[in-house]
């Protein structure tokens, strides 16, 4: 049973939230913020007045077992309220666990080749072609920030923006290595080989998130190339940004130079947002290793088998023998799968 004072507290936070935004007179941004917060508590307010109204259903019911005029009804009440609150109180724990801030954010999609040469290039092509279409799904805005093809057709990098409703609580357990298992297009003699990529999924970051000082990055401006190294530009306008205290390198060569320095600003942004955000994360729970949400980069996470049509998710153990349907972007089952495990972690760390 849940503590009546955890549900109390939740309430009476409700309630003088709604109060608070009705009195007026309150700054705007102060506003924002109660306003957001008043909107996560409100389905969990809702949760807990079924729960409890349901738990005083059944104390009357079995108060009528006394009356025999009322027993019958009672003994049919009695049943469903007892299979149905049970359900109520684990929607209502769920409901209850630490929100991730960034879950509501749009979110930044990194895809890299890892081992393999041509043919990763050519997977992690495959890999954007999927998000896109599970993005189309979704109703989400999926916009390639910068790319960089191979000599086949492949990705050597690319960055896209995706914005939507959840779109970085749906996407963030895709964060680590995907490994391939077919026959290349560029093997002749027909045998199975292994390659990877890797996939990157940030939390779009805002100005007020991350301050970065200008002394703090080097800007270099570059010659745009295109696929197999050839110049598409006269004009140096691909940028590259530095940024000295962390090392890391953001590049965007795109058409303009403009452009390219909001898009590398807007990544880098993201990635220090992550960083601080792992950090966090490390000092609150340093031995959650498990953790199906960590992001490792460099945990083989899943592996597509297309001679056997199979799709593994070494996470959770989970293998489903459905992947034409899951590179076409059928990535539901996975995901959905994914969050539960994600949950019933939370819910037994909560309960210890």
């Amino acid at each position: 049973m849940l503590p009546e004072e955890t549900l109390d507290q939740i309430t009476r936070r409700f309630e003088f939230l709604e109060a608070k935004l009705a009195e007026g007179g309150t700054a705007p941004a102060e506003i924002a913020t109660l306003s957001r917060e008043y909107s996560e508590l409100k389905p969990v307010v809702a949760e807990i007045a079924a729960y409890r109204t349901a738990r005083n259903d059944l104390t009357e019911a079995e108060a009528m077992l006394a009356d025999p005029e009322m027993k019958s009804l009672a003994e049919e009440e009695i049943p469903r309220l007892k299979a149905r609150i049970p359900e109520m109180e684990q929607a209502l724990r769920l409901a209850l666990l630490p929100k991730d801030a960034a879950d509501a954010r749009p979110a930044i999609l990194e895809i890299r080749p890892g081992t393999g040469g041509e043919e990763a290039a050519l997977f992690a092509a495959d890999l954007l072609r999927m998000y896109q279409r599970y993005a189309e799904a979704q109703g989400w805005r999926f916009e390639i920030l910068s790319e960089q093809e191979s000599d086949l057709g492949g990705i050597r990098e690319v960055t896209a923006h995706v914005q939507g409703e959840g779109v970085f609580a749906r996407l963030k357990y895709e964060s680590g290595v995907h490994r391939v298992q077919r026959v290349p297009e560029t093997e002749a003699g027909g045998r199975i080989h292994t390659s990877a990529a890797t996939v990157a999924v940030l939390p779009e970051a805002e100005d007020v998130d991350i301050d970065i000082p200008a002394s703090d990055i080097r800007i270099d401006t570059m010659r745009s190339s295109g696929a197999g190294g050839q110049h598409v530009n006269t004009t140096d306008s691909a940028v590259r940004i530095t940024h000295i205290p962390s090392g890391i390198v953001v590049t965007s060569s795109q058409k303009s130079q403009h452009q390219n320095r909001a898009i590398a600003m807007q990544v880098l942004r993201a990635r220090l947002y992550e960083m601080e955000r792992e950090r966090l994360a490390s000092e609150r729970a340093a031995d959650r290793k498990s953790q199906v949400g960590s992001g490792d980069r460099s945990e083989r996470i899943r592996t597509y088998n297309f001679p056997q049509g199979r799709m593994t998710d070494h996470r959770i153990n989970l293998t489903l023998y459905a992947l034409p349907q899951i590179m076409a972007g059928d990535l539901t089952e996975v995901i959905d799968a994914l969050t539960a495990h994600d949950q019933a972690a939370k819910l037994a760390e909560m309960e210890q």
